[in-house]
């Protein structure tokens, strides 16, 4: 069914904001050693990403009914320039400072007591890894899905995501959602299997089956939009055992808990007008919350602060370690870094995103215009934005 294209959800923005927050904050609790149980665990921060990109997916999929191939490359050029751009300038950034980089997180392994970081993620600026980054080739490989100063992993994931997406959706329209989601997650496990039973493992999950089912539980609640209440529980139930799903991270019982609170959070303010009483009121009020201007720039900004705040946040946490790290204790070192890094990277994204990141989509908007397709498929409207790193 068809979706309202008048329709906002009004906590997309917000919920993006918020998981960029939560993997600075994550960060700098790693490397600060202070760590608070859920924030210190900054990949719970990029499994709401995930499930934020599965849903816009479908959701500007039934906004705009994909009817010809034409609407199917303007969303695979939209969402090319939509990341590629700032990653570019990001990576060539990474790259040259990489040296000076890797001294810095040298000094916190030291101090910190931990198994320093493999060289070759700072230093490898050979054709190959630039290749195979420039073309997000990358995260299909172990040995380079883990291989520069950038938390750019997710990045390879959420290309090779994007490049199967319209195959998927071929599958729901014949298929049907339940027997379509059945194949793709158990394609996906079934590689995930592969994988372990040929001793393959990835340093960060970069290979798309290992957060496919992540992916899946924003599908199916971006599915649920315009369709009964029983296939939107439906569609809950299931999500709810797909990120009980034990690949693709860390797990243990408080990860588990957390994971399903994420999807029920998620669920209940999309789809807050599906509950009545004090509970819908609760929702309907924190999905509104989430959609006010100060959120909606969080939202904006949450790609380049993504991609910058570790380039900012090393050099910072390696002077304050090692200035002040035998006389403070980690919680001080934590709000010293953060006091430092937090509007630094926020600055520097507001400027990325109005100098490269706009400036991407309106080249990938040009693009399509002179490859001749319709202007309405040519432009992003404002939900098609949102970007998981």
């Amino acid at each position: 069914m068809a979706i309202s294209a008048s329709r906002r959800i009004a906590c997309l923005d917000g919920l993006r904001g918020l998981a960029a927050l939560w993997v600075l904050i994550g960060h700098a609790m790693l490397l600060t050693n202070f760590v608070v149980p859920v924030l210190g665990e900054p990949d719970l921060g990029v499994d709401l990403f995930i499930m934020l990109s599965g849903f816009l997916m479908v959701f500007h999929y039934q906004l705009k009914q994909w009817s010809d191939h034409g609407t199917a490359l303007a969303f695979l050029v939209r969402r090319y320039f939509r990341l590629a751009p700032l990653f570019y300038l990001m990576l060539a950034i990474a790259l040259i400072a990489g040296p000076y980089l890797y001294e810095c997180r040298m000094q916190i392994d030291a101090l910190r007591g931990v198994q320093p970081q493999q060289a070759a993620r700072y230093l490898d600026s050979s054709i190959t890894n630039v290749f195979l980054h420039v073309s997000f080739l990358f995260g299909l490989l172990p040995g380079y899905a883990f291989r520069t100063p950038l938390p750019d992993w997710s990045l390879g994931l959420e290309m090779q995501f994007y490049m199967l997406f319209p195959l998927m959706m071929l599958g729901v329209q014949r298929f049907g959602w339940a027997r379509a989601c059945t194949f793709i997650v158990a394609t996906g496990m079934i590689a995930v299997t592969g994988l372990w039973l040929r001793g393959t493992a990835f340093p960060m999950p970069s290979f798309l089956p290992l957060k496919m089912h992540i992916f899946m539980c924003g599908m199916l609640c971006a599915a649920s939009l315009g369709r009964d209440r029983r296939f939107a529980l439906a569609a809950g139930f299931v999500s709810a055992l797909l990120i009980a799903i034990p690949v693709g991270g860390q797990n243990s019982i408080e990860r588990l808990f957390v994971r399903e609170a994420l999807v029920a959070v998620f669920y209940g303010l999309v789809l807050h007008d599906r509950f009545s009483g004090w509970l819908g009121n609760l929702l309907s009020r924190g999905s509104s919350v989430l959609g006010t201007t100060p959120f909606h720039w969080a939202g904006e900004l949450s790609y380049s602060v993504y991609l910058i705040h570790l380039l900012v946040m090393q050099p910072v946490v390696a002077y304050v370690l090692t200035a002040y790290g035998k006389d403070l204790p980690a919680f001080s070192q934590f709000l010293i870094v953060m006091a430092i890094v937090a509007p630094a990277t926020y600055m520097l994204s507001f400027i990325t995103y109005m100098q490269v990141e706009k400036r991407g989509n309106a080249l990938g908007a040009r693009l399509l215009r002179r490859l001749g397709v319709k202007a309405k498929d040519a432009v992003l409207s404002p939900a098609e934005q949102i970007a998981a790193p």
